[in-house]
């Protein structure tokens, strides 16, 4: 991410990555690829909607492994002799259990296992590192340590190292939301490796936010609050853009002589400047469905995000006060602010919408009064795919807020080849969203389109040609 905020210094990633201590690492490829396999396995499951909790591990200790193979081919050794009455056959079974008996821990087996879970951040962008560290501290005599990873959704496993009495894992936040990172069933074995007993250790939560979309221009409204900012608005003010020339009144400050208008009047003029104000903008979020583009595979709400971070930021670098509106099962809002750290805020307030999906009533969802204040600017980021959208939009109009709507993109159903029914159906389904566009622009609402992987301000410049105007009540 070029140029984006990110979270405080107390949350920041630490710095090396993950380092494995070689000498206690048995069986290092063996380990790593069950271990890779579970956690790909945890994901895959995750991403259909069907994560669920692994089941509970097995309590106490029990037999290993290797200790299990070595006593079965024991057993098959001896139920050979019998039935075959060859002293010569019992010769299978002396190698294993010789080995079983050499593989007895020297030491006692530890009663007591504690392990410590470390988190480098719990806050953190889309596709940043996040360093897990779990801290294994016993008592009596333990050999390996073998991990079993089970992801969270959102979550991607790319390194995993086991080290003595520590175990590392890098993972990757890879989608926007607030997301369990997952668990770990730790195997311990004793010193020989013949009895293992497994803990379960919980990752805990991680909140990660979007990438915002590069994004610096910020258009304003005809009417500006009575608040100071640096918008240039339309009166006379205490600003630094001077818009004309007045003659001198006794009282005012003679260094804002403008010597070149009183050369030619022959009176003393002075510089007249423009006030400066700041602005109230209202982002409000289309988080009614969450569509796939067939062609890229992206995903509306995913971009609906993106842009309304990349608008929040640049606002707020514009020193205004910025507030959002999630319109989804449920409306999630937060009254607008300021100040360097409000983006956290925003973005924290709405990081559930994803549980809101489905969750949607028969009704029209009323917006919060305290939510839109009286003429602000109000951005609605919408891929303009349900009807109840063009409801929302109707109250925030019906306010007279000047109003842009930025359009994510959703892509077109698929249509076979030869389809003449599926290429009609096509036709109008691409007529009813040309026809939503003409009603919105028909209303004096401004309507920009917004293309993935493009900076914002391409679609925000033809904004910059006019200030934005209100609506009627």
């Amino acid at each position: 991410m070029t140029g984006s905020p990110r979270p405080a210094a107390p949350d920041r990633p630490a710095g090396p990555g993950p380092r494995a201590d070689a000498a206690a690492r048995p069986d290092p490829s063996d380990r790593r690829a069950r271990a890779v396999e579970r956690a790909l396995g945890g994901r895959r499951a995750a991403e259909a909607g069907t994560a669920q909790a692994p089941p509970d591990p097995p309590r106490g200790w029990r037999i290993g492994e290797r200790a299990l193979g070595w006593s079965t081919v024991a057993a098959v050794g001896l139920a050979a002799a019998l039935v075959s009455g060859h002293a010569w056959v019992l010769a299978l079974a002396a190698v294993p259990l010789t080995l079983l008996a050499l593989s007895l821990p020297s030491g006692p087996r530890p009663r007591r296992i504690e392990t410590e879970v470390t988190v480098d951040v719990r806050r953190c962008f889309e596709g940043e590192p996040v360093v897990a560290r779990i801290a294994v501290a016993h008592d009596g005599v333990v050999g390996r340590l073998d991990p079993g990873v089970t992801l969270g959704p959102g979550v991607r496993l790319d390194a995993l190292a086991v080290g003595r009495g520590r175990i590392e894992l890098r993972l990757v936040a890879e989608r926007w939301g607030r997301w369990t990172l997952g668990t770990v069933d730790v195997d311990v074995y004793d010193g020989g490796g013949v009895a293992r007993r497994t803990v379960r250790v919980g990752l805990g939560e991680v909140e990660v936010f979007p990438l915002p979309v590069a994004a610096g221009l910020t258009p304003v409204p005809v009417r500006l609050p009575a608040r100071w900012g640096e918008h240039t608005a339309p009166v006379r003010g205490e600003g630094v853009e001077v818009v004309g020339v007045h003659p001198y009144v006794r009282g005012e400050r003679q260094r804002r002589i403008n010597w070149s208008a009183t050369t030619r009047r022959g009176s003393v003029q002075l510089h007249q400047f423009a006030a400066e104000r700041a602005a109230d903008t209202v982002v409000v979020l289309d988080a009614l469905g969450d569509l796939r583009d067939p062609v890229t595979g992206s995903s509306t709400l995913d971009e609906t995000f993106r842009v309304a971070a990349g608008l929040v930021r640049a606002y707020l670098r514009s020193h205004d006060r910025v507030g959002v509106v999630a319109v989804g099962g449920t409306v999630r809002w937060l009254r607008p602010g300021g100040g360097d750290g409000y983006f956290y805020r925003i973005v924290e307030s709405v990081l559930d919408v994803r549980t809101d999906l489905g969750r949607r009533g028969a009704g029209p969802l009323r917006l919060p009064p305290p939510a839109l204040p009286e003429g602000a600017l109000v951005y609605v980021v919408t891929p303009l795919a349900d009807q109840h959208i063009l409801d929302t939009l109707h109250q925030i109009r019906s306010g007279a807020h000047p109003m842009v709507v930025v359009e994510v993109p959703s892509g077109d159903p698929p249509v076979e080849p030869g389809d003449a029914r599926a290429a009609l159906a096509l036709r109008l389904w691409r007529a009813d969203r040309q026809a939503i566009r003409f009603a919105l622009t028909e209303r004096g609402i401004a309507l920009v389109a917004h293309r993935p992987g493009r900076t914002l301000d391409l679609a925000l410049a033809p904004l910059l040609r006019t200030r934005l105007p209100g609506g009627s009540r």
